[in-house]
C-alpha cells in the first residue's frame, strides 16, 4: 500500500537520520565536557555534575545543550551569560545537597532537563 507518509528517496531519510545521529553525538560530547568543568570549577563529585547543569537548565529556562555549551567556552574566554553565571553557585548546593533519586535526570527531545533521553 502507498500511503502519503511513504519516503520516495529513502537516501534523503537515511542522510538525516545519520545527521541527526552525528548532532546527538556531538551533544553529548559537549554535556559531558560541560560536567567534567562543573565537577573542577565546583569541587563536586562526578555524579553531580549533570545535577548541576539541569539545575542551571531548569531555573535558567536555556536549553540544557546551550549551557553546556557557554560552560565548556568559560575557561577559555572568561565570559559566561549572566543568567547562567547567576544560577551557578545556586546549582553546586543545589547538587551537593542532592539525592541519589535526583541525579537521574536527563535531556528531552526539547533540548531542555526532564526525564527524557540526553539527546536532546
Amino acid at each position: 500500500m502507498t500511503g502519503q507518509y511513504e519516503d520516495p528517496d529513502p537516501l534523503t531519510t537515511l542522510q538525516e537520520e545519520v545527521g541527526q545521529l552525528r548532532r546527538a553525538m556531538a551533544s553529548h560530547a559537549i554535556i559531558d565536557q560541560a560536567i567534567g568543568v562543573v565537577i573542577t570549577v565546583g569541587s563536586l563529585h562526578p555524579e553531580h555534575g549533570w545535577v548541576v547543569l539541569r539545575h542551571i537548565s531548569q531555573h535558567t529556562n536555556i536549553k540544557l545543550r546551550e549551557v553546556a555549551h557557554w560552560l565548556v567556552q568559560w575557561p577559555a574566554t572568561g565570559r559566561l551569560p549572566e543568567r547562567i553565571r547567576e544560577a551557578l553557585p545556586t546549582a553546586v548546593d543545589h547538587a551537593r545537597r542532592a539525592t541519589p533519586a535526583d541525579q537521574d535526570g536527563h535531556v528531552g527531545q526539547d533540548g531542555h532537563a526532564g526525564q527524557d533521553s540526553r539527546t536532546g
